[in-house]
This record gives structure tokens, sequence and C-alpha cells, in this order.
């Protein structure tokens, strides 16, 4: 099982969000690991809350990624069509 702190940096890889905003990212990293320290329940609570908030900024941040689904492949090939008639 992994920990909080390996899925924050893990998903702060996947977002490639650690060199545009290296600050909260280390942040969200230092906060992921407090949210897995076995110590006072509160202080977790609040860590969590704030890795939360922490981590919705970082997702704002994040280039959109480029994914090439089924409408990306439909508009290629119109715009192949469009080009060959032209």
């Amino acid at each position: 099982m992994s920990t909080v702190a390996e899925a924050i940096t893990a998903e702060l890889v996947k977002l490639k969000v650690i060199d545009i905003s290296p600050g909260l990212a280390q942040l969200a990293i230092k906060l992921a690991a407090s949210v897995d320290d076995p110590g006072n329940a509160t202080a977790q609570a609040n860590a969590a809350r704030e890795l939360r908030a922490v981590m919705e900024d970082l997702r704002k941040l994040a280039p959109v990624a480029a994914e090439n689904d089924r409408l990306d492949d439909l508009t290629r090939k119109r715009e192949a069509r469009r080009a060959r008639s032209a």
C-alpha cells in the first residue's frame, strides 16, 4: 500500500507541474508526509484539508494534456479530406 506522499508525488509527475510551480509542489509533498505521520489526528486532518486545496491549485496550473481520442482522430481525418479536395 502506497503512502499519501508517494501518491501525491506520482500525481505531480503525471500533471507535469513540478517545474511550473516547484514551491507549491514541495508544499504538497510536505503536507502529504504530514498526513502519513501517525501523530495527532487533528494535525492530520488540517494537513489533509490544506493538501486538498494545494492540489486543486496545482491541477489548475497543469498544462492541458494532448490526448488522442476518437474525436481527435475524426478531426484529423476531416482535415485530411479537406486538404485533398482543396
